[in-house]
């Protein structure tokens, strides 16, 4: 392979049962690997060796308060949606150590922490959320104040995509332009072509970038054909006509400005447990609060930030109580700065479409049909004039 030209480098073609070469150049490059693994019954992120690591003949059924696992008629190793986690875990901790006090030899010292991983590839990663990573980009990497800890965490990270060809029933990606392909973002793009017949299982490489190229040049592989990019292109149709959840996007943002008083926000909070699940599984949510941790025995006292949640009563706690404290207020503020004042902030959607809140929602809320019903406009059953409106 190191002989061919960088073109036939960027686009090749990869055996399945040649994958553990991928493994083995991303080692060479240095890169320890996060991938799709199957564990505690889900499939969820997490180091990575081989292919035999993977989730091969593995797939999801997804569905409004619904995942389980499923075993495919075929050797798939990415035959699944998106992964029970979110890649966020592995760039913005849900935990993270800022600094560390402790006592020594009478005088009080402050450790701060070092959180460097170094280089690290994160393989099979799809649109939706290398969307979300370009959403976390934009705030936390490229905002006027960089956070330090996603700022280290996010150097040195190699990016392997791979198109979703199995989407799950809760996800909408393709209304929000983020999936099923692999989009942009990626240091390598693949698509994995033919898993039903082990004769003709295959994987198209796509090397984006000068690092991508790296690891590509490595692996033994022949140069993509046009069969093969059409091949590739029928996996992202087939995937994009299987979506049935949808997003109108149009006029959304302003809609669900006006929409502050709709009857829905209280039909929605009678069902809502506010246990914040949605904002936890979310590949975009950034919001963190942060607390103190003494350790008595060892004689420390961490200064730790943690995720928070909207959700939570104390999260607009401010002088002597909660600006949002009804359940329909605390919907309604999650709902409409996804869809519309993000838009404001960051000048994009905070929503990629991935369907994780749908599915992990413990009573099946479809955030899909409250933002719909929401941007329609009251009915005349159910007007704002009947005298229903929250407190927030």
């Amino acid at each position: 392979m190191t002989s061919q030209t960088l073109a036939e480098i960027d686009r090749v073609v990869l055996p399945a049962a040649g994958l553990d070469d991928l493994f083995d150049s991303l080692h060479a490059e240095g890169y320890p690997v996060l991938g799709p693994t199957v564990r505690d019954g889900a499939i969820v992120i997490g180091p990575i060796t081989s292919s035999d690591d993977l989730p091969r003949g593995w797939g999801d059924e997804q569905d409004a308060g619904v995942y389980r696992l499923v075993r495919r008629d075929d050797d798939a190793y990415f035959g699944f949606a998106a992964p029970a986690g979110t890649w966020k875990r592995h760039l913005f901790p849900a935990h993270s150590i800022l600094w560390r006090a402790r006592v020594v030899r009478g005088a009080p010292v402050i450790e701060e922490n070092e959180d460097h991983p170094g280089r690290r590839a994160l393989v099979g990663i799809r649109g939706c959320d290398l969307a979300a990573v370009a959403v976390q980009d934009r705030v936390l990497l490229h905002g006027a104040h960089p956070d330090p800890v996603y700022s280290a965490r996010r150097a040195d990270l190699l990016l392997v995509g791979v198109a979703c060809g199995t989407p799950a029933s809760t996800c909408f990606c393709t209304s929000m332009g983020t999936g099923p392909s692999v989009g942009g973002g990626a240091d390598i793009a693949m698509t994995e072509l033919d898993a039903e017949d082990p004769a003709r299982h295959r994987f198209l490489l796509e090397a984006r970038t000068d690092a991508g190229r790296a690891v590509v040049a490595r692996v033994s592989a022949r140069t993509a054909t046009a069969a093969d990019d059409d091949a590739a292109d029928a996996v992202v149709r087939r995937a994009g006509s299987r979506i049935t959840r949808t997003v109108d996007n149009a006029g959304l943002p302003e809609a669900l400005r006006a929409g502050a008083e709709h009857p829905r926000w209280d039909d929605v909070a009678e069902r809502c447990l506010s246990c914040g699940s949605c904002t936890m599984v979310c590949p975009t949510c950034f919001c963190t609060d942060v607390r103190d941790e003494p350790n008595v025995l060892a004689g420390t006292d961490d200064r730790v930030r943690v995720w928070a949640s909207c959700f939570e009563l104390g999260h607009s706690y401010l002088h002597g109580g909660s600006v949002r404290p009804s359940p329909s207020a605390r919907y309604r503020q999650w709902a409409t700065h996804k869809f519309s004042t993000w838009w404001d902030q960051f000048g994009t959607s905070g929503c990629v479409g991935c369907g994780r809140c749908i599915a992990w929602c413990p009573v099946g809320i479809d955030v899909t049909e409250e933002i719909r019903a929401v941007a329609a406009g009251p009915t005349q059953e159910q007007g704002v004039a009947d005298g229903r409106h929250d407190d927030g």
